[in-house]
């Protein structure tokens, strides 16, 4: 029988305009790196994510002045935007106030339950939903001694904790996060974690590292809990321009075949046939086709011996060859063009596709 994914079915938030749980498509979002009371760096870097598909922004809110931004930069994005507080319950307030329509918090650094229920009224009055972000790095020190470490069981009980508190003042707009470095010690939490609640899960691999590392961590981590049906919203983490989280978002899911955005590219490894430079010419093409968001299948293939044949599904592609190189459609060959030219041939005949699709 085929691979299916049967995703549990959880409890329905909603962000702005984007709905969260519930049968609702699995959500891409990313974090800016500007300084948020940067209000045109920030907005510049959103604009960039929404081009990308981001579909949730999450800002970091310091101090004041980063709170007190969200309301011009609100004005000027078209996705919700989450603010990120850590210690201080205020900044939290003033961050709703200023028109966040989401919020991302630990409860058990906010600095007592009066402070958590000060948070939660607020976001109560504003309709404004709370993600419970629990990592490993920052347990409270009960939970590590009775563990004796950030373990998986230590980080759900903690989350479960916060969801406990935020309950008892009649509050159910929650999501949750459950995240560590280590990536099987993630998915433990997140599978122990969506035994207990039916509230969604956002999910994600927390400080995963540069390109490498954390492309391979993000995909395995995010990956085998999507495909166990976990997971409700994702967030790649990359130590790299954000825009490149939002892509390998979405390629887990394209992986997967949860969702399709963005045109699917094959290339081949390159071999002892292949007489261009097949890496840059990927590069250009991957980079061009960035904020593109059309289904298509591009194929890049390295000769033209075998590549039309090994692309044949593909929608539109090019093959090299010793000075030029082949135009093909489904497997079959459209025409001729100098090496130089493959690119931009490739680049326009996609854009000519997309059109078509809309």
């Amino acid at each position: 029988m085929p691979f299916k994914i049967k995703r549990k079915n959880t409890h329905q938030i909603q962000i702005g305009k984007v709905k969260i749980g519930g049968g609702a498509p699995v959500s891409v979002q990313s974090m800016t790196n500007t300084f948020t009371h940067d209000v045109n760096a920030t907005v510049a870097q959103i604009k960039q994510l929404e081009a990308a598909g981001c579909e949730i922004i999450r800002v970091a809110v310091p101090d004041n002045d980063a709170a007190q931004a969200i309301a011009s930069i609100k004005k000027k994005i078209s996705i919700p935007l989450i603010a990120d507080i850590h210690f201080n319950y205020r900044l939290a307030i003033a961050a709703i106030r200023s028109g966040a329509d989401g919020l991302r918090l630990n409860p058990g650094n906010i600095g007592g339950d009066k402070k958590v229920k000060a948070v939660v009224d607020c976001a109560k009055e504003y309709h404004v939903p709370i993600r419970i972000g629990v990592n490993s790095g920052s347990l409270e020190k009960d939970l590590l001694t009775k563990y004796g470490g950030a373990c998986a069981e230590a980080m759900v009980e903690s989350a479960m904790r916060h969801v406990n508190l935020m309950e008892s003042f009649n509050f159910n707009r929650i999501k949750i996060s459950i995240k560590a470095s280590d990536v099987i010690r993630t998915v433990e939490a997140y599978r122990l974690l969506s035994e207990k609640t039916d509230y969604p899960l956002h999910v994600g691999v927390t400080e995963a590292g540069g390109l490498y590392s954390g492309i391979v961590k993000s995909s395995l981590g995010i990956g085998l809990l999507l495909a166990e049906g976990i997971g409700d919203t994702l967030r790649v983490s990359l130590t790299r321009d954000p825009v490149e989280e939002v892509r390998v978002g979405y390629e887990i899911l394209k992986g997967l075949k949860i969702r399709s955005h963005g045109p699917d590219i094959i290339s081949c490894p390159t071999c002892g046939r292949c007489k261009i430079d097949l890496f840059h010419i990927a590069e250009q093409v991957e980079k061009a086709l960035l904020i593109n968001p059309s289904p298509i299948k591009v194929a890049i293939m390295g000769c033209v011996v075998n590549g039309p044949g090994e692309a044949k599904e593909a929608d539109i592609g090019i093959a090299g060859d010793d000075k030029s190189g082949i135009l093909f459609r489904k497997g079959k060959v459209i025409k001729k063009i100098p090496q130089e030219k493959l690119v931009e041939v490739l680049l326009n005949e996609v854009e000519k596709l997309t059109q078509a699709q809309k």
